[in-house]
């Protein structure tokens, strides 16, 4: 479920779209998408305790990966243009 939430697919679906790649989708997951996932495995935890219904806990975790990851890149981009200016 976290996969799908993440990165769109699961695990069967992607080892089925990259059959040339070993492995496992999160062994090819960015840094910045591991870090998310991490933080994705311990809101799902807080989900599942307040009882909330799997169809719902995708949605929210998809809209939490989406503003992690931007807010990641935003950090990222602000870093590079800082260093950029000493």
């Amino acid at each position: 479920m976290l996969n799908v939430a993440l990165f769109g697919t699961t695990a069967k679906q992607w080892r089925e779209g990259n059959p040339d790649k070993n492995g496992n989708i999160r062994d090819h997951a960015t840094l910045n998408q591991l870090l998310v996932l991490a933080n994705m495995e311990s809101y799902n935890a807080i989900l599942i305790e307040q009882r909330k219904p799997q169809p719902e806990r995708i949605q929210l975790l998809n809209k939490l990966a989406i503003r992690q990851l931007e807010a990641i890149q935003e950090i990222n981009v602000n870093t590079i243009k800082k260093l950029e200016g000493n």
